[in-house]
């Protein structure tokens, strides 16, 4: 992959605030710094009543200890900090019940999810303080990782900031055929990266100022899975990883500190066709990708996964166990269905853009009671989307909701789109001045009334007026 310009705004944001030192790690590469263990988030895979799986979910106000002795207070799903990691399967009729303990509304999105409008855990699926709302569905789509987090107007944010996330693993029997690493926290480890700033307290700390919520809150310290710098012992073998940058703004450069290669296998909603072989990745936020590691000849060594901006590190690797099961790629991974460009029936543009402290689509600030685009369900059409070019530079990505794209074209060219985007995704990065060029069909699901969104997945953006509503109908008027 091409490594992209950027330019990095922590220290703006870290001047905003008053940081106590003796709370605030470097995440620099210092192996006594990396010494807590790797916390794993629960694998929750329900209760089948009737032929329906359950998953109980409680929305809290909690305490978590990202630093010795200190309680820092956060928002967390059935723990501390994040939620449990849901194992969904393909074909199965799912009731994902969440119940609202906190003292404020809130949402809750299945991010990448392809169900109905009304069991999108949009701004309009809103959950009052102990009331509970249930995501009823069956799973209609192949296996991927997703996440949930926060959907609530102009809060997304800060309720994502508090700790309000986790993972999605839909399986399907394609899945389960492949030689691949599956032992869930051992050789299929899940990392969801944030970064949070910490005030002298040891308290997370969240208050964007207006260039803040415009250029995106990016804080100064890595959070890997709710934790600050830490290690996981691995065996020397094939290990996957499924990494989701769960950030409110930053585009995350990853690499490891030894140089190595690595195999990337899976995007946010679909395997690869082909494995793809990298050295280095860029997940903006809301993005996910699944990748393995051969430690097949590194017991007895380390390495981090680090943030090549900032030259800090998310966590420790150490190659420390013997090998129980070994794995071997496959050559091919998945056979993915693609539409015809001779079948397009309509294009669309959307234009990201921002001024007098607001941000737009196509001219627009969100309004939850403006319905700004009609789609007829079963037609393949091209979504064309640019964020326009501004002094400050600003970067953007597009999320839609409740389905997945493939992209055409980055910057009116196909052979800018690198081999490992080349699967479904539903959200994709967008460089300033850049733009990209989506082919996108609905399916399934339709409702007059309620719609699905799509937007900038920089939370402060979205929050900000980034953010539009459509309807998909049986045809459009």
């Amino acid at each position: 992959m091409k490594r992209r310009t950027f330019i990095s705004l922590s220290a703006v944001a870290a001047a905003t605030i008053l940081i106590g030192q003796n709370f605030i790690p470097s995440n620099r590469i210092n192996a006594s710094d990396f010494k807590s263990r790797l916390p794993i988030p629960p694998l929750f895979e329900g209760e089948e009543i009737d032929g329906v799986v359950n998953y109980n979910l409680n929305i809290l106000e909690a305490k978590h200890s990202f630093f010795k002795d200190v309680q820092t207070d956060t928002y967390a799903i059935n723990g501390t900090y994040l939620g449990p990691t849901l194992k969904l399967k393909n074909g199965k009729k799912v009731s994902i019940n969440y119940t609202n303990r906190l003292k404020e509304s809130t949402t809750m999105h299945g991010h990448g999810m392809h169900l109905p409008a009304s069991m999108d855990g949009s701004p309009h699926q809103l959950i009052d303080p102990n009331d509970t709302w249930s995501a009823q569905y069956t799973v209609k789509q192949r296996a991927c990782t997703n996440w949930y987090h926060p959907h609530p107007e102009g809060r997304t944010a800060e309720h994502v900031y508090k700790g309000l996330a986790g993972l999605m693993i839909i399986e399907d029997d394609e899945s389960q055929n492949l030689d691949i690493p599956k032992n869930y926290g051992v050789d299929d480890i899940p990392l969801v990266l944030q970064d949070r700033f910490f005030d002298r307290d040891g308290q997370i700390y969240y208050s964007p100022s207006m260039m803040q919520a415009m250029s995106g809150y990016i804080s100064d310290t890595l959070v890997t899975n709710g934790a600050i710098s830490p290690y996981i012992d691995v065996e020397a073998k094939e290990i996957r990883l499924r990494l989701l940058n769960g950030s409110n703004s930053t585009v995350y450069h990853l690499k490891f500190s030894d140089g190595r290669d690595f195999k990337q296998i899976a995007v946010d909603n679909s395997f690869l066709q082909k494995p793809v072989t990298l050295d280095y990745l860029r997940l903006s936020p809301g993005e996910r990708a699944e990748i393995i590691i051969d430690l097949q000849d590194s017991l007895g060594k380390s390495f981090y996964l680090k943030e090549l901006k900032t030259d800090k590190a998310f966590a420790k690797f150490n190659v420390s166990k013997q090998v129980t099961k070994t794995t071997k790629i496959p050559e091919v991974l998945t056979k993915l269905e693609k539409y015809s460009l001779d079948s397009v029936t309509n294009r669309r543009k959307f234009v990201l853009s921002a001024g007098m402290g607001a941000l737009y689509i196509n001219g627009e600030s969100m309004k939850m009671d403006r319905i700004d685009e009609i789609v007829p369900i079963n037609q393949v059409e091209i979504w064309e989307v640019y964020n326009q070019r501004m002094m400050m530079g600003m970067q953007h990505n597009f999320h839609i909701h409740g389905t997945h794209f493939t992209i055409l074209e980055r910057n009116g060219k196909s052979s800018n789109v690198y081999d490992n985007e080349k699967g479904y995704k539903d959200t994709v990065y967008i460089g300033s001045g850049e733009n990209v060029k989506l082919l996108v069909k609905m399916t399934d699901y339709t409702d007059e009334k309620v719609p699905y969104m799509y937007h900038c997945h920089f939370l402060e953006h979205e929050d900000a007026g980034m953010m539009g509503q459509f309807i998909v109908r049986k045809d459009t008027i």
